[in-house]
Parts: C-alpha cells; sequence; structure tokens
C-alpha cells in the first residue's frame, strides 16, 4: 500500500481543523505545532485540500481555515486523494504490465486489496475520526493490536484452544 505520510498528515490535520473550528478559522502554524508536521509542508497539503474543496480559507487577522463540507461528508478517502495519495498495492498501478509487460500471478489479489482499503476508507468519515478521538466508541474504527498482542502473549495451548 502506498499511502504515505502524505495522506495520514493530510488526515491528521483535518481531524484538528475539524476538533477546533467551532472557536473560528484554524491557522496552519497551530495545527504545525500541535501535530508536529511542518508548517511548508502543510501549506503544500491545505492548497490541495483547498482545491479538491475541503477546506476554505479565511485571509487576514483572525484567518486560518475552516472545513468547506460537514464532517458527516468527508471521508479519509476524500481526503487522501484530494492530497494526490494513490491508494494502490499493485506495482503496476492497476495497468497489469507488472511482470516483464505482463500480469502478475498476484496482481488479482493486489487489485481485490486496493477496493477494500478504499471502500474502508470511503466508510470512515471525519466525524468517525472526531467522535474517535472524544472517547466514543465508532463502529468503523477498531484497534486491534491490543488483541493481537493478548493473542501473541498467550502459550502455545491456549493459543490453538482460542
Amino acid at each position: 500500500m502506498r499511502l504515505t505520510t502524505k495522506g495520514r498528515f493530510a488526515v491528521t490535520a483535518m481531524v484538528d481543523l475539524a476538533m477546533r473550528q467551532n472557536r473560528g478559522p484554524v491557522t496552519l502554524a497551530a495545527i504545525s505545532e500541535r501535530q508536529h508536521i511542518s508548517l511548508s509542508y502543510l501549506e503544500q497539503l491545505f492548497g490541495k485540500l483547498r482545491r479538491a474543496k475541503l477546506v476554505s480559507s479565511v485571509r487576514g487577522p483572525g484567518g486560518g481555515y475552516n472545513l468547506a463540507q460537514a464532517t458527516h461528508s468527508v471521508t479519509v478517502a476524500d481526503i487522501v486523494t484530494a492530497v494526490d495519495e494513490p491508494i494502490d498495492a499493485t506495482q503496476c498501478g492497476g495497468k497489469e504490465n507488472c511482470h516483464d509487460e505482463k500480469r502478475c500471478m498476484t496482481h488479482d489479489l493486489w487489485a481485490t486489496l486496493n477496493e477494500k482499503m478504499h471502500d474502508y476508507l470511503s466508510s470512515v468519515s471525519l466525524a468517525d475520526l472526531v467522535a474517535h478521538q472524544s472517547g466514543k466508541p465508532v463502529a468503523v474504527i477498531k484497534d486491534f493490536r491490543q488483541r493481537e498482542k493478548q493473542q501473541h502473549d498467550k502459550p502455545a495451548e491456549e493459543k490453538v484452544a482460542a
């Protein structure tokens, strides 16, 4: 999967913005300080988010950024796509020329993974992420790491029974 820091930072910055915009426009400097993302990088990302009509800018003293749409109507897939981040696990970008200019044996596996990732990221809204940050349970966001750690730490005979 080619989801790099560009997509991750854009989503993080949008969650930060969504959580704070009720007090007025949010500055990129404030997001930069809170999230430890370089200001120049945020400026590039927010230029793309603005062109995609996901955020709007307010100039002048007290200016900054606001969401241009309601949090429930913006998905993670929208944000990632807006910053030109491909969601692609194939080596060929879907062109089916991944192995000596021919389709590789596992092309369908990776293409299906792409569809599943896009479906999942399209099912998670900015509102879901804000609710998750507020400690509210959100059905589409689950942290399996703790359960996997508990499974990993069990003795072998317990794993078989589980």
